[in-house]
């Protein structure tokens, strides 16, 4: 078809129902002596024929279902990105707390050695830690990987990790008395600890 694009608008204008009457006469007269656009006019109307004729037609009610059944599944990368997207901060509350319980975890196993608070009237036999008779200790006594034994007073508390507890009683200790031998216990200690000095 070789004719002027302005005949083509005036079928589909004529085919909308949207043409007018000078318009539709020189159509007319124009289809009358091309045949060209008049055979791709009547294949214009046989394609609209088939749309209506197609509008009876329903999908069956399990079609949809069906198709999403058919469709390939989401690769689980998918899914996760997706969820991260959708949630990032428990994601990073998350990592945060993994990171958190590795490096406890690991400071835990790592660390064997005696250690103790800085106080200058303490002493060390072995692996045992002595409050000397006679002797006031300020401050709490904190003995890591090692034994304590009071003998003279405690003005704080007293916290053994990983150690065992000898002689301490309550009237030598004017705080607590804290034994952690499991890796929980001192999880605990040290967020009560941190959350302690942070207010203080």
């Amino acid at each position: 078809m070789k004719c002027s694009q302005s005949y083509v608008e005036l079928m589909h204008k004529y085919l909308d129902e949207e043409i007018g009457v000078e318009e539709e006469k020189q159509l007319k007269n124009h289809l009358n002596e091309c045949s060209s656009c008049l055979n791709h006019f009547q294949e214009l109307e046989k394609a609209i024929a088939f749309v209506q004729s197609t509008t009876h037609i329903h999908a069956p009610l399990n079609f949809t279902n069906s198709v999403m059944n058919r469709l390939p599944k989401e690769k689980r990368l998918v899914v996760y990105r997706r969820f991260f997207k959708k949630h990032p901060v428990f994601v990073a509350a998350a990592v945060f707390l993994l990171l958190m319980t590795g490096s406890i975890f690991s400071t835990w196993n790592s660390n064997t050695q005696l250690s103790v608070s800085k106080q200058s009237n303490l002493k060390i036999q072995d692996h045992t830690v002595i409050v000397p008779k006679g002797e006031i200790v300020e401050g709490d006594v904190i003995v890591r990987n090692g034994d304590i034994k009071i003998e003279g007073v405690v003005r704080g508390d007293v916290i053994v990790i990983n150690g065992d507890q000898y002689l301490a009683s309550a009237g030598h200790v004017t705080g607590e008395i804290m034994v952690i031998n499991e890796v929980f216990d001192w999880m605990w200690y040290k967020t009560k600890h941190f959350f302690s000095s942070l207010f203080k």
